[in-house]
């Protein structure tokens, strides 16, 4: 969305058993939040997917702001996806610590910025849905990557952790760009800088945030969302549910992801 994005996506298609979650969509990031809205099966997850090089596209390319796509470690790239394995059996330190080994960056640094250094010695079994979620955000900026892709950081979580999440995203957005997709329209509205509503695959409307409200009348994200989106029918969606999990059917190879849940390549 900026003069100099950080990441591109041109002409970006995705097919799955011929049916076409993502259509032609061009976008760019910036440093700050951009924020990914649509309704369900608008194709929210496989985009995120797509931007942080854990699935394929059927047809055209991603682009970073230094090297060409998948060329090592010029880009660096953290990501969140909606379902992580963290291990129930380590803490929270630990599992930052196996993370940072691999991406770099101070597991403690990492929990205070979320939160959650009081619960830096809590084995994952025993911490919240919402503290999850706060773990994920931490492990997707471990070692500040430039673009920090977060697929539905603040789903199935309450009033309160959501708000807790979406500030931790954001925070992380001072010199990052990241990617949010989320259905809370009034954090969206709250934090982003940025929107890109997508409908029935392709981009409605894209752009910064006060911009795209003035341009189409709205007084808020809320707003925006109805006018752009509305009537927008659910597409079939891919075998897992293209919208409640992380296409994980879409093709992961080597080179695209080195591990579930951070990608630096």
């Amino acid at each position: 969305m900026s003069d100099r994005p950080l990441a591109a996506v041109d002409g970006v298609a995705r097919s799955y058993g011929g049916v076409r979650v993502l259509d032609d969509v061009s976008l760019s990031v910036g440093t700050g939040v951009t924020a990914v809205v649509g309704p369900n099966g608008s194709g929210k997850s496989t985009l995120l997917g797509v931007l942080a090089g854990a699935v394929e596209p059927t047809a055209g390319s991603v682009r970073y702001r230094r090297g060409s796509p998948r060329e090592g470690t010029e880009k660096h790239l953290g990501y969140l996806p909606q379902r992580v394995p963290f291990r129930d059996g380590f803490t929270a330190r630990e599992t930052l610590g196996f993370y940072a080994a691999l991406a770099g960056g101070d597991p403690d640094e990492a929990l205070a910025a979320v939160g959650l250094s009081d619960a830096a010695d809590k084995r994952v079994a025993d911490l919240s849905g919402g503290m999850r979620r706060l773990l994920g955000i931490a492990q997707a900026t471990l070692g500040d990557p430039a673009v920090v892709v977060l697929d539905e950081p603040t789903s199935g979580l309450d009033p309160e952790m959501r708000e807790r999440a979406f500030r931790a995203a954001a925070r992380a957005g001072d010199d990052a760009a990241v990617v949010v997709s989320s259905h809370d329209l009034d954090l969206v509205d709250a934090h982003a800088d940025a929107v890109v509503v997508l409908r029935r695959g392709r981009v409605a409307a894209s752009g910064p945030r006060e911009r795209l409200l003035a341009e189409h009348g709205a007084a808020d994200v809320r707003e925006l969302y109805r006018t752009v989106a509305s009537g927008s029918a659910d597409r079939p969606t891919t075998p897992d549910g293209e919208e409640t999990g992380n296409d994980a059917d879409g093709e992961a190879t080597e080179e695209s992801v080195h591990v579930t849940g951070v990608s630096d390549r």
